[in-house]
């Protein structure tokens, strides 16, 4: 099966090598096993091992075996490091990093980034998005998603605009708001509760 070039980065080949890298690269200090990347970034078995194989091959990343586990992380002297973290961050890096920034927080039910990023994400053509839209579902204090938003600001070098909405709105889909972010592409943040 062939897969689509990417919309957000298209010097990239898919979306799958983006979530890749982005997941490695932009949480360098973490070894994880390709079937902890596959889960995290949600591409298939197949596709996350051949993805992590192209890059220990190019010196990207680099891996070591716990056992049976094979351990990748990225590698701290791979020459173009800084730079592809860059692009990484710029164009796949708002997923997890809103997501590591929201594990553990309070009243959060659900989140989602939605607007030209989330365009781009599922595949719209366009040029890349000036900023990040993320809509929390639940009850976190404002106060605490403003915080959030500028802590994502400062990883992806972009603005971060977090809007919360309650429960029932999101459910019910009550206010246009609501009826609106719905009705365009939408991309599930995951996070781990702690």
């Amino acid at each position: 099966m062939k897969t689509q070039p990417s919309a957000l980065a298209p010097f990239l080949r898919s979306d799958a090598q983006g979530d890749v890298l982005a997941l490695l690269l932009l949480a360098p200090d973490q070894e994880f096993s390709i079937a902890e990347v596959q889960r995290r970034t949600g591409t298939a078995v197949a596709v996350a091992h051949r993805e992590v194989v192209r890059l220990i091959a190019a010196g990207v990343l680099v891996d070591r075996s716990v056992g049976r586990a094979r351990l990748v992380r990225a590698n701290p002297d791979y020459p173009l490091l800084r730079p592809l973290t860059e692009l990484v961050a710029a164009t796949y890096g708002p997923i997890p990093v809103l997501g590591r920034l929201l594990r553990g927080v309070e009243g959060v039910r659900e989140a989602y980034i939605y607007g030209s990023w989330a365009a781009r994400r599922a595949g719209e053509p366009g040029r890349l998005p000036r900023d990040v839209d993320v809509l929390v579902v639940g009850t976190t204090a404002r106060r605490v998603l403003a915080e959030i938003g500028s802590a994502a600001e400062q990883q992806l070098h972009r603005e971060v605009n977090v809007t919360r909405v309650s429960g029932s709105d999101w459910d019910e889909g009550s206010t246009a708001f609501v009826r609106t972010v719905r009705a365009q592409p939408i991309a599930t943040i995951p996070w781990e509760q702690d």
